[in-house]
């Protein structure tokens, strides 16, 4: 089956003034459709032709002579995963479950706050920063290039893309600035609540 790309789930405007449409345009239109494209390409004859892309990750991670195909799909699968992770007017203290999760096994919002920030600021050069389920419990992590919790065992809740260019556009180097946007206006805290079921 071929992978396509998936639409936003809203409009291109909608994140501003957060994220601009202008970043969307390349960031989605460009950078995503390219991985699709690149991994179609790469599986096209082979048995991964007809599996999920949960399923491609899990059989590429970890083998040298897989890794493009493995670096498009988990590629493809996260930034879907992170635009699912916002949405207009979102951000600031969670509400539901998650709320309670974060009290007791992180120490509250402001320590995840802290510690989120933390693993996104210092991912050296490109990744992505989670709020994941661990063992059982909440934990923050990051993962360098393209790799991806589902990887590893461990259940994403919540995403966010500290490639450059996912901040580039809007806020050049100051991916500290990128991430309070995100914090503070965008985080989809209904997508993490159906992510703890």
């Amino acid at each position: 089956m071929s992978m396509t790309l998936p639409d936003l789930p809203y409009d291109k405007d909608a994140l501003g003034p957060h994220i601009s449409a202008r970043t969307l345009e390349f960031h989605h239109g460009k950078h995503h459709q390219a991985y699709v494209d690149n991994l179609n390409k790469l599986i096209e004859g082979t048995d991964l032709a007809v599996e999920s892309l949960e399923t491609i990750i899990r059989k590429t991670a970890g083998h040298s002579n897989k890794a493009s195909i493995f670096n498009n799909a988990a590629q493809v699968w996260n930034h879907t995963f992170y635009w699912r992770s916002m949405k207009p007017g979102g951000g600031g203290p969670p509400r539901g479950s998650i709320a309670e999760e974060i009290a007791s096994d992180l120490g509250g919002y402001d320590a995840f706050v802290q510690e989120f920030r933390n693993a996104a600021t210092t991912q050296f050069g490109s990744g992505w920063a989670w709020l994941a389920v661990r063992e059982g419990k909440l934990a923050v992590m990051k993962t360098s290039n393209a790799d991806t919790p589902i990887a590893h065992g461990v259940k994403p809740l919540l995403a966010v893309d500290v490639w450059e260019h996912a901040y580039y556009l809007d806020f050049q180097n100051r991916r500290g600035d990128y991430l309070d946007a995100y914090i503070q206006n965008l985080i989809d805290w209904d997508f993490v609540n159906a992510n703890l079921v």
